[in-house]
């Protein structure tokens, strides 16, 4: 049994005041139904965990009914202070007997399902792993102040992102460890290397965007509609090569 904790509970303060980025319309329905809804038809995955905002709970309810037409037990639970908050309520809330438990941003809506099924594959051989692309512009280090201090070997680099994928059990140790030290981590990668669990690099071979400002929207569109116009005539839901037992 796999999980999806589908971190739907910041406040895109980049987009303006007063702007749900998560509930802004693109490709005929908002950007999260479209994540959630990526989800509830991929194979590998059991349950859906959705973290949202205090006072978006009928939002979301009307968001199902309207939009995603559920086909997967799905629950909410309130978001924390910080990201690491969020992420470790949805875990909780998981199912004890899951194998795996998927992390997603709700701002990711264009995740494609072999991306997923790759990353979840990655998690049961290693344990832990992430989806990324390699880092393909010069990239510099600056001093603070404005200017290059250093330069930066991009063959090492990669850009994560989400889906990040865990055994159940280490991502529980690795958010306990980031409490017990009272730190704060971007991401759950970075939790996993303080308990020395290594983390699986996933090259991603789809644009993957996440909607940050409101330029975003137009190029998911295009993603969004070039992948409808693709399976048309085959499925009216979105494919997922993932096969069972997978």
């Amino acid at each position: 049994m796999n999980s999806v904790v589908i971190v739907a509970a910041g406040r895109g303060t980049r987009m303006g005041p007063g702007i749900d980025k998560l509930f802004l319309e693109v490709a005929g329905a908002p950007v999260v139904a479209h994540t959630w809804r990526r989800f509830d038809r991929c194979r590998s995955v059991d349950e859906v965990v959705l973290v949202v905002r205090a006072g978006l709970e009928e939002a979301f309810v009307e968001l199902a009914s309207r939009h995603v037409g559920p086909t997967k037990s799905w629950r909410m639970v309130p978001g924390g202070t910080e990201r690491q908050d969020s992420v470790w309520n949805g875990l909780s809330a998981t199912d004890p007997e899951a194998e795996l438990v998927i992390i997603q941003d709700g701002a990711r809506p264009c995740t494609h399902p072999e991306h997923i099924r790759d990353c979840i594959e990655a998690a049961r051989n290693h344990g832990a792993s992430v989806g990324g692309f390699r880092v393909t512009d010069t990239i510099k280090e600056s001093d603070g102040g404005g200017r290059i201090s250093r330069h930066l070997d991009r063959s090492r680099l990669w850009a994560v992102q989400t889906p990040q994928c865990f055994r159940r059990h280490l991502l529980i140790s690795a958010l306990s460890e980031v409490v017990r030290r009272g730190i704060q981590v971007t991401d759950d990668t970075a939790a996993c290397e303080l308990i020395g669990q290594s983390v699986v690099l996933v090259e991603g071979r789809w644009p993957n965007p996440k909607v940050t400002t409101r330029e975003d929207l137009a190029y998911v569109e295009l993603l969004l509609l070039q992948e409808t116009r693709t399976s048309e005539g085959s499925a009216s839901t979105i494919p997922d090569p993932v096969k069972d037992g997978s």
